[in-house]
């Protein structure tokens, strides 16, 4: 190819360019031709030049062909690495239209091309898109899992090699029906994957008897923490007994605190106020709809409450939502009552002067709350001094959970007398610890003797998460010995959580395969200047339905103002 002329029109490069190759050969039969029918131009963009648009003009030749053992009697010829048929784009500029149409989808995209002086319409973006084929036959280690187009109302399912960590296929809803169907007209798998969703499970014993049911050791570790938290919840009090018993044992320090700390009473000593019955209320009127035979959707808006709230009210005991709604932010002066107590005690009865001294030591609350406290201490009617403060429920499930050497001294102090208060709390500890053991280290063959340990002296949730294992003891064992998980197939589920998505959905299903495929191009060869700009063009409009993929939209507001959120400046969230 020669170049003719370099020239710039507008801000464009238009280079003009022909070839000079005197012979081809015939793309059917690849026999020698020289002998030209005609000649004419084609236009095509390629990649930009400082910033500024590159338009080839390039004069192509159209070739006879006069064998007749070839049904082909012209064709034109192609230069390689820069034309292909039909093309008016180079392939480098097709690949990052590839690329963009994949990171940002339609109209972001185009805007985005704009920007980048390689200018498209959304069309041809998402014509560059091809979705991949299925193959014929299952991998030998297939993952599978489920992923959302909108969360909590349409859900998807994802099937995925495990030992090349490559997208297999999607499945349009998370049905056994649906991937049974996809296993019998795909066999050959041999090992399966999956989370502890019982319609997969179904699903894989119907169509493929024969493989090895892997269940995924993340989900059993997060249904064990659950089964900790819950017993947490459950002896609550033994916490805040421990708290009260105590409060007199060590001696009065005269020093302030110097933070605030999360104080919580007893339930049995706090006095009747205005949320708790509230509380108790709704609790007693949820519970008669609910024995009513009223659906949750009903009571929500028969009481004008989210559906979740009232799912919340069935599940949970009256004791926990009363702690819950208890453990509120306290008023700045709690920290400092022991503090302004003794020096009551020891004859300062100038509120101004306990005022002077706690705010040396950090408080920040006005003068109205020290004087009120100390009318109350003068004229006897202080309450009692608040036992200490107690950890949440989920803050010791997450101390148990976590290894002993990622704790601090604290949080291991703080997690021993937990221990102490309560021997279920222990119990759940010890037996939590060794199944996470076990399960990081994949000792599978000792998994029967926890089990029996557990449902005899485990406390009564950690006794159900046993008998839950159990119901499923072939594929738990597997997860526990096998090298294999799911966890390649749940990095894969946060892949499609971008913008293309928005697009794709609305123009073809099979596309969003390309989203969950890691070795797909993306825009990382871009310019970090190119990055930016596309920043700006993607939260300024989004296109699409509503909800696509899991994480974009919300059960209320757009899909703009849910993006732009995550964009913050010197003042706060950007809401476009």
């Amino acid at each position: 190819m020669v170049l003719d002329r370099l020239t710039e029109v507008g801000g464009v490069v238009v280079a003009e360019t022909h070839s000079v190759v005197p012979e081809l050969r015939c793309p059917d039969c690849t026999a020698v031709s020289r002998r030209i029918h005609s000649r004419y131009g084609r236009r095509l963009a390629e990649c930009p030049v400082g910033g500024r648009r590159v338009l080839v003009k390039l004069e192509v030749r159209r070739f006879f062909y006069d064998a007749a053992d070839c049904g082909r009697r012209t064709f034109v010829e192609q230069v390689e690495g820069l034309t292909t048929r039909y093309a008016r784009a180079g392939p480098g500029v097709k690949t990052l239209w590839r690329s963009v149409a994949l990171t940002a989808g339609g109209r972001p995209g185009m805007r985005l091309c704009r920007s980048l002086a390689v200018p498209t319409g959304r069309a041809r973006l998402l014509g560059e898109l091809h979705a991949p084929e299925v193959p014929a036959r299952s991998p030998r280690v297939l993952g599978v899992d489920d992923f959302a187009f909108r969360r909590s109302r349409t859900y998807g399912t994802i099937l995925l090699d495990v030992e090349t960590s490559t997208p297999v296929d999607l499945l349009t809803d998370r049905t056994s029906e649906t991937l049974a169907a996809w296993l019998t007209e795909h066999p050959g798998a041999e090992i399966i994957c999956r989370d502890r969703d019982s319609g997969y499970s179904r699903a894989i014993k119907e169509a493929a008897p024969v493989a090895t049911e892997v269940a995924d050791r993340w989900h059993l570790l997060q249904n064990l923490s659950a089964a900790v938290e819950k017993t947490c919840h459950q002896h609550r009090a033994c916490l805040h007994k421990y708290a009260l018993d105590d409060v007199d044992a060590p001696a009065p320090s005269t020093t302030p605190p110097m933070a605030l700390l999360p104080l919580t009473p007893p339930l049995d000593s706090i006095p009747a106020t205005p949320l708790m019955q509230r509380v108790t209320e709704r609790y007693t009127q949820i519970h008669r709809l609910r024995e009513g035979t009223w659906t949750i959707s009903a009571i929500a808006r028969r009481l004008g409450l989210d559906r979740k709230t009232v799912r919340r009210y069935l599940t949970t005991d009256l004791d926990v939502l009363i702690a819950s709604a208890r453990d509120r932010r306290p008023c700045q002066i709690d920290p400092y009552r022991p503090y302004i107590q003794q020096r009551f005690t020891h004859g300062c009865t100038n509120a101004t002067q306990i005022y002077r001294e706690i705010r040396e030591h950090g408080f920040r609350g006005n003068h109205q709350a020290v004087r009120l406290y100390v009318r109350s201490l003068r004229g006897g009617t202080a309450a009692p001094e608040a036992p200490r403060p107690i950890p949440s429920p989920r803050k010791i499930t997450s101390w148990i959970m976590r290894p002993r050497d990622t704790l601090s001294s604290d949080e291991q102090a703080q997690l021993d007398e937990a221990r102490l208060a309560c021997p279920n709390i222990a119990s759940a500890c010890d037996l939590a610890r060794v199944f996470t053991g076990l399960v990081r280290d994949r000792r599978g063959h000792l998994l029967a003797a926890w089990v029996r340990e557990a449902e005899t002296n485990g406390p009564g949730p950690i006794r159900g998460f046993a008998g839950f294992l159990r119901q499923d003891w072939d594929a738990v064992l597997a997860g526990m010995t096998l090298t294999y998980s799911s966890g390649v197939v749940e990095g894969h589920d946060s892949s499609p959580r971008s913008a293309s998505a928005w697009s794709l959905s609305a123009v073809s299903f099979p596309r969003l395969l390309l989203l969950f495929d890691r070795n797909t191009p993306s825009l990382t060869s871009i310019s970090s200047s190119s990055r930016s700009t596309w920043a700006l063009g993607r939260y300024t409009s989004l296109e699409g339905p509503r909800g696509a993929v899991d994480g974009f939209a919300g059960a209320s507001g757009s899909g703009q103002r849910c993006d732009a959120e995550l964009l913050h400046g010197a003042r706060g969230a950007i809401r476009l």
